[in-house]
């Protein structure tokens, strides 16, 4: 199948056009208040590698809708205009083509150039979920 574009592309578009954030920058500027990660990744993935702490978990088929308004699944998080959203996944491809398009609606943003793998690799605080109980039998 030929296909007008790949994803390769696709990103490399998006990254064009949309701010990336380097790894020991967002590491410094964790504590800022007025700063808000956000993680695109997939529940399963925050679960086996952990998440940066504070992050907000915003599932990536769901992002255009909760950051909308007028949307019946908007989440009041993405309507504080004063407050600075970084977005990441794991390799920062996911978080780039989220941005752009996010970029398209009016939506302020940036993203984690490498993604959480980078966070991870450089030292970035790592928080791991609560284990689940064992069911009791």
């Amino acid at each position: 199948m030929n296909l007008k574009t790949n994803v390769a592309q696709m990103v490399a578009d998006a990254r064009a056009r949309i701010e990336e954030v380097e790894t020991a920058d967002l590491i410094a500027q964790l504590t800022d208040p007025d700063l808000i990660v956000v993680d695109l990744r997939d529940i399963r993935e925050r679960q086996r590698s952990g998440f940066i702490p504070g992050s907000v978990h915003a599932p990536r088929g769901m992002i255009e809708f909760w950051v909308d308004p007028d949307s019946p699944y908007h989440k009041p998080v993405f309507a504080q205009t004063d407050k600075r959203f970084v977005f990441h996944c794991a390799s920062g491809w996911r978080s780039a083509l989220t941005v752009a398009t996010l970029q398209d609606m009016g939506f302020a943003a940036a993203h984690l150039r490498e993604g959480f793998s980078s966070w991870d690799a450089q030292g970035g605080p790592v928080e791991m979920p609560e284990p689940k109980p064992e069911p009791k039998t």
